[in-house]
């Protein structure tokens, strides 16, 4: 399994709507992507930003590809994010996912 993990910060004023925009949009149209298998939206407010972590599973670099496209390690978001976002991670990251404790 691949994590893809990404990183982008918004001011305090537009977290609650780029949180909805990944709930309401982003996460659900991941769920037709064949191969993908869930993910994370962590969020931490700070003073004067809130900062997103974007973690999502693949079963496979194909299938992340299939999401991101041949060069997957760009960051994809959609357009309304731009609006939202005030600074972003230019590139995701990926890794290797070798253990898992969580629990349902």
């Amino acid at each position: 399994m691949i994590a893809r993990h990404w990183r982008g910060w918004t001011a305090l004023e537009n977290a609650d709507a780029y949180e909805k925009l990944l709930e309401t949009k982003v996460l659900p149209e991941l769920k037709h992507i064949e191969g993908y298998r869930g993910g994370y939206v962590l969020r931490s407010d700070g003073p004067v930003e809130a900062e997103f972590v974007v973690m999502n599973l693949f079963e496979s670099l194909d299938a992340v590809k299939k999401f991101a496209g041949e060069d997957y390690q760009t960051a994809v978001f959609e357009p309304e994010a731009r609006i939202l976002l005030s600074r972003i991670e230019p590139q995701a990251m990926h890794y290797q996912v070798r253990a898992c404790t969580t629990q349902n």
